[in-house]
């Protein structure tokens, strides 16, 4: 399975020039799985609910359009970050395309900061979907930070985890490996680069994509401050391997019954 993860820095609020620059890319490259970072056509920094209304879009928008014909011209699977509105909801969202469909829409469980005051919060659930040469777990950006995010993905059956993203914190993509070794999954981190100044907030995304196996090797990894397209080729059913050793499985040896869960969870 050949997976393409491309690093971008969008301009703020051009949405068809976005676009345009990431199907360029896109088109010159191969792939099984093509991967966009979150809210790769629109920039991140919103100032205001309007100002995010003016630029999101229904699934059925200009941006799903393209990318429902790129996949459907190429055969392929393509996961990308667009704000979604549904009603009068607008959601940080994940839009799963493959071969000139939506097999599947996440919205992002855990917003980040700000967020909280633009976006809508996710009605859920989490999202595994069969592509044709893998089963892919979504993720956004900052639910990189709940283990329990991770796990529960693996444990419907994700052999790869789609993390896109806008991070900027400096130590999300090492946690990424970890994410790997514990899940025994194999990660794909589509970040950006570049800095976003609006309102008063300046903020500098921390680039450094990349694609790593179960066993937490990192077989591709982009700069930190460049746009780039990343390539790996992967044979996803290593995943369905949970032996760290021959008497070790990592998800049967869990001793539930005795974790501890209280009333601390709700706190």
């Amino acid at each position: 399975m050949k997976i393409t993860a491309l690093q971008t820095n969008p301009v703020f609020g051009d949405r068809e020039g976005n676009l345009a620059r990431a199907l360029d890319s896109m088109n010159s490259a191969e792939a099984d799985l093509f991967m966009l970072p979150e809210l790769f056509a629109t920039g991140y920094l919103f100032t205001s609910r309007e100002e995010l209304a003016s630029l999101a879009e229904s699934v059925d928008g200009p941006t799903s359009a393209a990318l429902k014909r790129f996949t459907r011209d190429r055969g392929c699977t393509l996961y990308a970050g667009i704000p979604l509105k549904q009603g009068e909801k607008i959601y940080n969202a994940g839009v799963l395309f493959n071969n000139g469909r939506i097999e599947a829409v996440y919205y992002k469980l855990h917003l980040f900061n700000n967020e909280k005051m633009i976006f809508d919060r996710s009605p859920g659930p989490m999202v595994v979907s069969d592509s044709p040469m893998a089963s892919l777990g979504l993720m956004i950006c900052f639910d990189w930070v709940f283990p329990e995010m991770a796990r529960s993905l693996a444990l419907e059956g994700a052999q790869v985890l789609c993390l896109c993203a806008n991070l900027l914190l400096p130590f999300c993509q090492d946690a990424m490996i970890t994410r790997s070794i514990e899940n025994r999954v194999f990660t794909v981190l589509a970040n950006r680069v570049g800095t976003e100044e609006r309102g008063g907030d300046r903020l500098t995304f921390s680039g450094r994509s990349e694609i790593i196996d179960p066993y937490g090797k990192v077989l591709v990894r982009a700069s930190a401050d460049k746009e780039e397209v990343i390539h790996a080729e992967i044979d996803p059913k290593q995943a369905d391997d949970k032996m760290l050793t021959p008497e070790n499985h990592i998800f049967s040896d869990r001793r539930t019954e005795n974790y501890l869960l209280g009333d601390w969870q709700d706190t």
